[in-house]
């Protein structure tokens, strides 16, 4: 009989926190300011580029004070087939799809209703993002396109 024992274990459960990113509202902050000095600097009329202008920014300051207000949301991946949890709750057919840096993660909550987060480099670092993959079944390999031999 053998003495040795298990180094690794199943599949573990992974926690992660969504917040809103610092990233994304800076660059919601620089959009509207550029919408804002396209107006001005265009060949319209003075007396409707301003107004215009004025609707651009309260409309990027409203955007802004709505994502920095989202709520946290914690997302729950087990480590067997138990389902994924968003805040508790049990979701289905949840996505990540990775665009650099970026993840996108959709799902479909009770009664059929949809969502998506995107987590942002800030609110993901590096190492969390490698476990993110893990956890969802996307290893190592899931970056590296797969071509077959002809």
């Amino acid at each position: 009989m053998s003495n040795s024992f298990r180094c690794s274990s199943p599949s573990a459960t992974c926690r992660i926190e969504w917040r809103p990113s610092r990233w994304l509202l800076v660059a919601l902050a620089l959009i509207a300011l550029l919408a804002a000095f396209s107006l001005l600097e265009s060949e319209m009329p003075r007396l409707v580029a301003w107004p215009l202008t004025l609707l651009a920014l309260g409309y990027g300051v409203w955007t802004i004070r709505r994502e920095a207000r989202r709520p946290v949301r914690e997302f729950v991946f087990p480590g067997n087939a138990s389902p994924v949890l968003l805040d508790g709750q049990p979701v289905e057919d949840v996505a990540i799809h990775w665009r650099g840096p970026l993840a996108f993660v959709r799902w479909k909550g009770r009664a059929g209703r949809a969502g998506r987060l995107s987590f942002w480099p800030d609110t993901l670092p590096p190492a969390r993002r490698r476990e993110l993959r893990l956890a969802a079944g996307q290893g190592e390999a899931a970056r590296e396109p797969r071509v077959m031999a002809p």
